[in-house]
C-alpha cells in the first residue's frame, strides 16, 4: 500500500500526476482511487461510529503536553514516562498510578524485593522476612505482611531500621503495612498500637466472666473457666472460649493440661487461680498456686508468660479432691455440701479463734450458720471478725448474733456473713456462761473484681 506503515505517510501510485493534453492511463488512476477508498475506510471516524481494528499508537508526550489529551484541556491525559511507564497528568501535574496488588502465601523465610511493591504476603508459619536494601527498593515502595500461623520477624538489611529498631516482630494473628523512604523502613504502627492497647494502664482493674466450676466429667480434679477477660494495672488478657485446667499436675500450656505452679495437689489446701498471658501471641492460660500474691508464685514453669491477675480460688478436701462448689455473681462461692466446721465445740466467755473451711492467706467473708446450746438460761453467743479484736458477748457488752437460750440446755440458731483473718479464722465467745456450738460454712465471698 502507498501509506508507509511505520510513518503513516501516504504516497500516490506512480503515473497519477497528469499534465495538460496527456492521455490518462486508467490502470494507475484506478489504483489511486482504490487506495484512497481503502485509506478513508481505514481512518478512525471522528464520530466514534467504528472502533480501531489494531492498537492505537499515540505520541509519547510529556507531563505538560500528554500524547493523548482533550480538546478542552490538552494538559490532562496520558503520556509515556521514562522506562516505558505510563503516566497520567492532570492540568500538567503528574498523578501516580498504583501497581496492581499481588497476593501470595509464604510458608518459610523470604526476602522482599523491588518487585514486591504493593504486594500482600501471608506467612502461614513462623518465619523471618528480610527486607532488601532501602536504596534498592526505593522511596514509596510499600508492602503488607500478615502473620497467620506464627510470629514473623521483619529484618531490614545491615544496619537499616524499621520504626527505628533493628527488627520488628509481628505477632501471630496481626498484620502490618511497611513503607520504604529510600533510606529506612516504617510501618503504619497499627500492630504496635493494638498490642500496646492491651497494656494501657488507664482502663482499670477488673474481671469479666471467667466463672469457675467443677468440670462435669472430672469434678474432683478439673476446673472449668468460662470465656472472659482480666486486667490488673497495665496487664490484660482475654479468652474467647471456655478453658479447663487440672490440679493433678504441674503447669503445661493449653486447656485440659496441668495447672499447678509447683509440687503435687495437697489435702485441705487453697489454690488461687491466676490468669496468664503468653508473651509470644497474647493467648490466655491459667496457673494454680497456694500463694495469695503474684510475688509468691513459683515461676519456673512460666517462662514466656505474664501473670495478669488472681481471678478465683478452689479448695481441696481431706482426700485432695476439689470441693464441689457453685460460683455466683460478684465472686460468691457456695459449697454444694455445707461444711461442719464446729460440732458441739466448747465455747466460753473468753474470746477464742476458730478456723473455717475457707481460703487461706486472704481475708474472705464467710457465709455461716450457727446452732448454740447452754445449760444457762438467757445465754447468747457472739461470732465476729477478728479485726474487731476480742469482743465480749452479752446484751450489756458487744451483743450477740446467736439467739439467747430461754430454757436451760435448749437451742438457739443464727446466721451471718463474717470476715475472716488471713488464717481462715473468726472469733467466738458467749456471755455469762459456757456452752456448745455447731457452725456450718455454706461458702464465702472472695472479691476479685467481678461486677456481675
Amino acid at each position: 500500500m502507498p501509506r508507509n506503515p511505520s510513518t503513516g505517510v501516504y504516497s500516490k501510485p506512480a503515473g497519477t500526476t497528469p499534465s495538460v493534453g496527456q492521455v490518462i492511463d486508467p490502470a494507475p488512476w484506478n489504483a489511486l482511487t482504490t487506495d484512497l477508498g481503502n485509506e478513508i475506510t481505514n481512518s478512525l471516524p471522528r464520530d466514534g461510529s467504528a472502533p480501531m481494528t489494531a492498537p492505537l499508537k499515540a505520541a509519547s508526550g510529556t507531563v505538560s503536553a500528554p500524547g493523548i489529551g482533550f480538546a478542552t484541556n490538552p494538559q490532562t491525559g496520558l503520556y509515556l514516562k521514562g522506562g516505558g511507564l505510563l503516566g497520567f497528568t492532570q492540568n500538567g501535574v503528574d498523578v501516580s498510578f498504583e501497581k496492581a496488588l499481588v497476593y501470595s502465601a509464604k510458608s518459610g523465610d523470604y526476602t522482599a524485593a523491588a518487585s514486591d511493591d504493593n504486594a500482600v504476603n501471608r506467612f502461614t508459619q513462623a518465619a523471618t522476612l528480610t527486607l532488601s536494601a532501602a536504596a534498592t527498593l526505593g522511596a514509596n515502595w510499600h508492602y503488607c505482611v500478615i502473620a497467620d500461623g506464627g510470629d514473623v520477624t521483619i529484618d531490614p538489611t545491615g544496619s537499616e531500621t524499621i520504626d527505628g529498631a533493628a527488627t520488628l516482630v509481628l505477632k501471630n494473628g496481626y498484620s502490618v503495612n511497611i513503607i520504604c523512604s529510600g533510606a529506612a523502613f516504617f510501618t503504619n504502627k497499627l500492630a504496635a498500637r493494638i498490642e500496646s492497647k492491651a497494656d494501657s494502664s488507664a482502663v482499670g482493674d477488673f474481671v469479666v466472666g471467667l466463672i469457675l466450676s467443677n468440670n462435669g466429667a472430672s469434678p474432683n480434679t478439673h476446673i472449668d473457666f468460662t470465656s472472659g477477660s482480666a486486667r490488673s494495672g497495665s496487664s490484660f488478657v482475654s479468652s474467647a472460649a471456655s478453658f479447663t485446667k487440672r490440679v493433678t499436675g504441674t503447669f503445661a500450656a493449653g486447656t485440659g493440661a496441668g495447672g499447678l505452679d509447683a509440687g503435687a495437689v495437697a489435702a485441705n489446701a487453697t489454690y488461687f487461680a491466676y490468669a496468664l498471658r503468653k508473651d509470644a501471641d497474647l493467648s490466655f492460660d491459667v496457673v494454680f498456686s497456694t500463694s495469695p500474691t503474684i510475688g509468691g508464685i513459683t515461676t519456673t514453669l512460666l517462662t514466656g508468660y505474664t501473670i495478669v491477675k488472681c481471678f478465683g480460688v478452689v479448695l481441696t478436701d481431706g482426700s485432695s479432691n476439689i470441693r464441689p462448689f457453685v460460683m455466683y455473681p460478684r465472686d460468691e462461692y457456695t459449697f454444694v455440701t455445707p461444711v461442719k466446721d464446729a460440732v458441739s465445740a466448747a465455747i466460753s466467755t473468753t474470746s477464742t479463734l476458730l478456723a473455717l473451711t475457707a481460703p487461706n492467706g486472704v481475708k474472705v467473708k464467710a457465709k455461716l450458720r450457727f446452732e448454740f446450746t447452754s445449760s444457762a438460761t438467757t445465754n447468747a453467743a457472739l461470732l465476729s471478725d477478728p479485726a474487731q479484736g476480742a469482743l465480749i458477748a452479752g446484751a450489756g457488752n458487744d451483743g450477740a448474733n446467736v439467739g439467747s437460750i430461754q430454757v436451760a440446755s435448749g437451742f438457739a440458731v443464727g446466721s451471718q456473713e463474717i470476715w475472716t483473718n488471713t488464717s481462715r479464722q473468726i472469733r467466738m465467745a458467749v456471755g455469762g456462761s459456757t456452752g456448745s456450738i455447731w457452725i456450718w460454712t455454706d461458702g464465702f465471698h472472695f472479691p476479685c473484681g467481678r461486677s456481675s
